[in-house]
Order: C-alpha cells, then structure tokens, then sequence
C-alpha cells in the first residue's frame, strides 16, 4: 500500500508586484495555515518518508511550517523545480520515477508540495474511489493549503494509475478553524 499525500502551498502574498512568482513569500494567512496542516497531518499519523516540493519560496516555506509540526525529521525531502507550475501528467510521471530510498527502501508514504492548477488536477485524476462529499468539495475547490492523502493498492510508484487512487482525507484549513 503507497499513500500519496498532495499539498497545496499556503497562501501567498502579493505585496511587492516586482516580485518574480517564484520567489514570492507566504502571506500572513499562509504562515497560520501552514502549521494548522502539520498539525492535522501529524495526528493522522502521515509523515512522510519522502517530500518532493516545488523550488517556489511559498512552497517551500509551507514544507518548512508543516515539517516544524510533524515531531521526527523526514528521512528525505527533494527540492523539484520540475514541480513548479507542471501539468499533472508532469507531476505523474514525476511520481512514477520515485525509487528505493537512501536506506534501499521504497518510500511509502510520499507529500507532494506544489501548486494549482497541476495539483488539483492530479488529485482529480488519481482518485477513483472514496468519500463521495470529499471527492465532491475536492472537485470544486483545492484551496492554498489543503491537502488531500490519497492511498494506492500498489507496490510501486511506477504502476500507480488514473483512477486508481483512494481518497483518504482531504483537508482544508477552513475545516481547522
């Protein structure tokens, strides 16, 4: 059994127009969200064995905010530029290509941090079972910070498939408060 958790950068801020996307920082609402959902996350018991996260500085950030909350450290987090701002098929096979582990292992139990509209759309692509009001509010709106863990009958990353996918939880930080 693999578990895909996909997390959405916390809100970010447009304060400074000049400012290159990439490298805009978290708003004031983001750096609330963010530890909320490494809350929430740490007593569901997902930390990961792997994070793969966007380069972008929110995301970033957000992955810094939820690790704070999740107790022991990740075994492995991989900055992706690959991540940011890709299509969900780029994101797919961004996740067939995960392998063993440092430690020889195949992580399983990997967070994605990245961004709408890829992240949203891969959620929607992989999950073809679960909750029908999860997968329905999930459909309408993946909001900055949310999440959704999702889990595969698979042993591989490699062999996980549209439609394929279980949605497990899908969490927002509007749920939290």
């Amino acid at each position: 059994m693999l578990t895909l958790t996909l997390l959405r950068h916390a809100k970010s801020s447009w304060g400074d127009p000049a400012l290159d996307d990439h490298d805009r920082p978290l708003a004031e609402r983001g750096k609330k969200a963010a530890p909320d959902m490494g809350t929430a996350l740490a007593a569901m018991g997902l930390r990961p064995d792997l994070v793969i996260c966007s380069s972008a500085a929110r995301a970033r950030a957000t992955l810094d905010l939820v690790l704070g909350k999740l107790g022991a450290p990740v075994p492995q987090v991989i900055y992706d530029d690959g991540v940011y701002m890709a299509t969900p098929e780029r994101l797919l096979a961004r996740l067939h290509r995960i392998g063993l582990s440092e430690t020889g292992q195949i992580p399983h139990r990997v967070m994605l941090v990245g961004h709408n509209p890829g992240l949203e759309e891969l959620a929607l692509l992989l999950v073809g079972s679960g909750a029908a009001n999860d997968r329905a509010r999930m459909a309408e709106k993946f909001p900055t910070a949310a999440l959704a863990v999702i889990s595969f009958n698979a042993d591989s990353w490699g062999l996980i498939a549209p439609g394929a996918g279980r949605l497990e939880h899908f969490l927002t930080p509007k749920q939290l408060n």
